[in-house]
């Protein structure tokens, strides 16, 4: 199960209308932080990849695609992240060759991949170690709902299923902040996928004239596991984006496991994973982010990621010149 209470996502009923009064004060109060004026400026343009709920939208597979774009524009991007799901709390600079993602969290040794990644709870420690990383654009993994860092681009990442849940903010449902206020400070807004689930967003979002982009996240290997049998497990906020893609691959999904998000696999669950594909003869399949989180924390761990196979998946904008004009008239704006 996600650490999400089910009925957020789900229709609303007698729980999250019984929190509701709850649910207005914490809306307010959030979105009156979230616009405080920022007392951290860069001297590179800022771009925030953010999201209006708690749990994931496909924010880390954005950011990746427009630090892919921003490097065909000749730029060197940096990223910045919290580094959520790491124990280490101290601003610090991220080496896949050194840190785990018991010490960093998972997504930002993935970002680490595409260029250099500072984590830390400190925004201006964090943005003073990235600047040092010869870049000239700072990419943020998530921070929207963070109003201490300015920010000259908000693009906020809405799943076409998920959408926004309930429509409840913490505690009845997932949104972090009043929809509206979010909005209004939102540069422009990415679509997700397929489905229904984002429309009222879009319309939020198109009566207050915010450019509505759209994308997917499609498999690296299309039909890589056509016809195989597979026991696919993953620990991420949405597993079902995971068993949808792996499903677009051709896989034959026997059986699936989903564990908490950002889930730190025990030695026990590592074993029980293993026997169980051999018992019943599957072909073990897991995401790029829960190989992470195998790697280097015990030898049951490092025997589970070695049988298994990792799907990668990428996004794509559905108009990338339309990103790539964006993404340029901000860099270009900021340095003119």
């Amino acid at each position: 199960m996600n650490k999400t209470p089910p009925f957020w996502f789900q229709k609303q009923g007698i729980t999250a209308f019984s929190l509701s009064p709850f649910s207005f004060i914490y809306g307010k109060i959030a979105g009156y932080l979230m616009s405080r004026p920022p007392d951290v400026h860069s001297q590179y343009p800022v771009v925030c990849v953010g999201n209006l709920i708690v749990g994931g939208s496909g924010k880390t597979p954005t950011v990746i695609a427009l630090s892919k774009i921003a490097r065909k524009l000749g730029y060197q991007p940096g990223f910045l992240s919290r580094g959520y799901g790491g124990r280490i709390s101290a601003t610090t600079l991220v080496l896949s060759q050194i840190h785990t993602a018991r010490d960093v969290g998972d997504e930002p040794l993935i970002l680490a991949r595409y260029g250099p990644t500072v984590i830390g709870v400190n925004r201006r420690h964090s943005l003073e170690l990235l600047q040092q990383q010869s870049v000239d654009l700072v990419i943020m993994d998530d921070g929207f709902q963070d109003s201490s860092l300015q920010k000259d681009f908000s693009l906020i990442v809405v799943d076409a299923r998920r959408g926004v849940g309930n429509g409840y903010c913490i505690p009845s449902g997932p949104i972090r902040a009043d929809m509206k206020k979010q909005l209004s400070m939102a540069t422009a807004i990415l679509r997700v996928g397929q489905g229904s689930g984002a429309d009222l967003v879009v319309q939020m979002a198109k009566r207050m004239e915010k450019p509505v982009i759209s994308a997917i996240i499609k498999p690296d290997d299309f039909k890589q596991y056509s016809g195989i049998k597979v026991l696919a497990y993953s620990g991420i906020a949405d597993p079902v984006k995971f068993y949808q893609s792996l499903e677009a691959s051709g896989a034959d999904i026997q059986e699936r496991y989903s564990f908490n998000d950002h889930h730190s696999f025990s030695s026990e669950e590592c074993s029980d994973l293993i026997a169980r594909s051999q018992k019943n003869q599957l072909i073990l399949v897991t995401t790029e982010k829960d190989a992470i989180r195998l790697s280097g924390i015990g030898p049951l761990q490092e025997k589970l990621l070695k049988e298994s196979n990792v799907l990668s998946v990428s996004l794509h904008f559905q108009n990338p010149k339309q990103v790539k004009s964006m993404l340029q008239y901000v860099i270009n704006f900021e340095n003119s």
